[in-house]
């Protein structure tokens, strides 16, 4: 259908107007049908009951056609063309396939690269944190046991449900290097800690060393994904629960607490063993020294003794008589102090007698101490007296004197009697 064609509201009215109407529709819809037959090779048709059917066709104008379809081909082109733009945000990395093979990274920005099918682009989010859970999925009540079962180094059994968070660090390698990176990390997860776990004790594994377990199984799994070069960075490993097995829960239960009891009563055997043992090293301690003090004191005492036993012989070697009498007087002395008995002369006393026996008790108590008090001194005088025939300071008093001239007299009886 051409817009050259005069015929459109110029065709003679069948009752005889020649004027400027408008076509026919029924007209125009049958002349589009024949053009179109014509266009793919079919026959054009009987025209329907109308006044046009019987028209000879307009011939079919190629060169009208040719620019529609060059117009087309160029819209096409450039449709195709612009598909090769794509955006890359600052939080991602856009890997660019040449025929499914990789070819470049591009950084963020908008970008342009040959269109489908001799270039595509893939987008790749690196700061986005990834978490792959293994032992359970959701919570901790829907566990995967399969997973979650491990084995220790001391042959028991413990169930630990943990989460890791990662990211991609090398797009190039996350696309290419493995089919399913998000299954590799899952099971670098399980083999890590399986292997940290089957290194460990029981205890080590649920109470002290799950932050030690937690860091060297990620720093295992790192070592295993580097290794196969996944393109893939661990951020951490979180352990969400370590317990033993269901099955054995209760007994576990109980051999905690009895380990609990166990070590509260060492650690109240402990406070006791410190608040007794300080005691009996003071007391040990004590009667240490007191031992020494008494030593000592027998000791003193002893030299003491052997140096005023010496004392008295050398004296009795010089004047026995008077040595002998002085020594029993001192016994007697020495006796009747420390006795209650009160010894009285009847033939010189009259027959009204008055005893007062609590004074008496009182100065016999108070002479049986004086003694003792005195003999230190004694003994002192004795020790510093010098071992010649020298007379020593105390001598020098009146009483001393008197003494002295006695003993003298008294020698001289002794010689005149020889």
């Amino acid at each position: 259908m051409s817009l050259n064609d005069h015929g459109w509201g110029n065709k003679p009215d069948p009752g005889g107007n020649k004027g400027g109407g408008p076509p026919d529709l029924e007209e125009l819809w049958r002349d589009v049908n024949r053009r179109l037959s014509a266009l793919f090779g079919r026959k054009g048709g009987a025209g329907g009951g109308g006044a046009g059917g019987g028209e000879p066709r307009p011939p079919f104008n190629l060169r009208q056609f040719g620019g529609g379809i060059g117009l087309l081909t160029v819209l096409v082109l450039v449709v195709w063309l612009a598909s090769g733009f794509y955006i890359v945000e600052a939080s991602q990395r856009g890997v660019v396939l040449t025929f499914g093979r990789y070819s470049q990274t591009t950084e963020p920005g908008l970008h342009w690269r040959l269109p489908y099918p001799v270039q595509t682009n893939e987008i790749v989010r690196l700061n986005d944190v990834r978490v792959v859970e293994i032992g359970y999925r959701g919570s901790d009540k829907n566990r995967v046991l399969k997973e979650a079962l491990m084995l220790t180094d001391d042959e028991n059994i413990v169930s630990i449900q943990f989460a890791v968070q990662w990211f991609v660090k090398d797009p190039q390698e996350y696309l290419f290097s493995n089919r399913n990176p998000d299954d590799s990390v899952l099971q670098a997860a399980e083999a890590a800690m399986r292997e940290i776990v089957g290194k460990s004790k029981m205890d080590f594994a649920l109470y002290e060393g799950r932050e030690q377990v937690a860091t060297q199984a990620s720093k295992l799994m790192q070592e295993i994904l580097d290794r196969y070069k996944t393109g893939i960075l661990v951020s951490k490993l979180t352990l969400q629960n370590v317990q033993p097995p269901e099955q054995v829960q209760a007994a576990f239960d109980d051999a905690v607490k009895a380990g609990q009891d166990r070590d509260r009563q060492v650690n109240e055997g402990q406070a006791y063993a410190n608040d007794v043992i300080p005691r009996a090293r003071g007391a040990a301690s004590r009667l240490f020294e007191e031992a020494n003090g008494y030593k000592s004191r027998v000791v003193a005492n002893s030299e003491g003794e052997a140096s005023r036993f010496k004392q008295i012989l050398s004296e009795y070697s010089k004047a026995p008589e008077v040595t002998r009498q002085r020594m029993y007087l001192d016994t007697v002395q020495q006796v009747l102090s420390n006795s209650s008995k009160i010894m009285i002369d009847a033939k010189g006393g009259n027959n009204l007698l008055y005893l007062p026996l609590d004074k008496l008790m009182q100065a016999a108590g108070a002479t049986a101490a004086a003694p003792a008090v005195a003999a230190v001194p004694e003994v002192a005088v004795r020790q510093s007296a010098p071992p010649s025939g020298d007379v020593p300071p105390q001598l020098d008093k009146p009483d001393s004197q008197a003494a002295l001239r006695s003993r003298d007299a008294l020698r001289s009886r002794e010689r005149g009697d020889r």
